[in-house]
């Protein structure tokens, strides 16, 4: 392989992940990563509020609403083209009270066909990571950005997650976890509305309305790209630490 496309291939790679451009000098400045005192995400844009991508809202106030009841109502959704293409829709699994919750961004294959998240490779990568720090998969909530399989398990396009998204915000609500993981970058860019690249996003709590939302990687990306296991163990521990903190108050 030549150097030129050795270079390339390292350039997708990183995009893929989500690190973003090649840094090529080592006092190039890296963004602080926001304050908890600090929110990413306006009030008004949450939980069917009158953001741009929020307007045609289909989900309705219902103070009776649970999480079970919220699935049949939007199981048979067809908002977009991926509702006619699925094979199972994938609301989301898990303790309906959790402290934690983890958010990828789409279903694959495998989820397709069981209806559940996390269920392939990357979801048992996901049960060991849990396991190794401590959480059991039924005591956390594990959720998508999208609740439909995107075609050959492609990214996920900006008005599939804008029509996604009130389904998402509903069961955060309904669930009111104390801390969110994002599992990727696109889950990351969708929930605190920010382009910025995974890497910098890693390392600190972020602000999600009173919720500290953790950036890490997705275990799929662990499965190509084994040394970023150490980047997940550090952000788990400084997740448990997080939480056996809250725990003793």
């Amino acid at each position: 392989m030549s150097s030129r496309e050795k270079l390339k291939k390292y350039l997708a790679q990183r995009m893929e992940l989500g690190v973003g451009k090649l840094v090529v000098r080592a006092e190039e400045p890296v963004a602080k990563p926001l304050a908890l005192s600090q929110p990413v995400v306006k009030q008004e844009t949450l939980f069917g509020g009158a953001s741009a991508g929020l307007r045609d809202n289909p989900v309705r106030p219902d103070p009776n609403r649970t999480l079970e009841s919220f699935y049949h109502e939007i199981k048979d959704c067809v908002r977009c083209p991926l509702g006619h293409t699925r094979t199972k829709f994938v609301f989301g699994v898990g303790n309906p009270k959790a402290d934690i919750m983890f958010i990828g961004e789409a279903p694959g294959r495998d989820e397709d066909l069981q209806g559940e998240p996390f269920v392939g490779r990357a979801g048992k990568l996901l049960d060991k990571i849990l396991e190794a720090t401590g959480f059991a998969r039924e005591e956390v909530y594990i959720a998508n950005v999208l609740k439909c399989r995107p075609p050959e398990n492609r990214d996920p396009q900006p008005e599939e997650m804008d029509t996604c998204s009130p389904y998402l915000l509903e069961q955060i609500r309904l669930i009111n976890p104390k801390f969110i993981v994002c599992l990727g970058r696109i889950a990351a860019m969708q929930l605190l509305e920010t382009k910025l690249a995974l890497g910098r996003l890693r390392g600190a709590f972020h602000d999600f309305n009173g919720i500290k939302v953790m950036v890490t990687y997705h275990p799929a990306a662990l499965l190509r790209f084994a040394e970023y296991k150490k980047d997940v163990w550090e952000d788990m521990k400084t997740l448990r630490r997080a939480y056996d903190g809250m725990e003793l108050k």
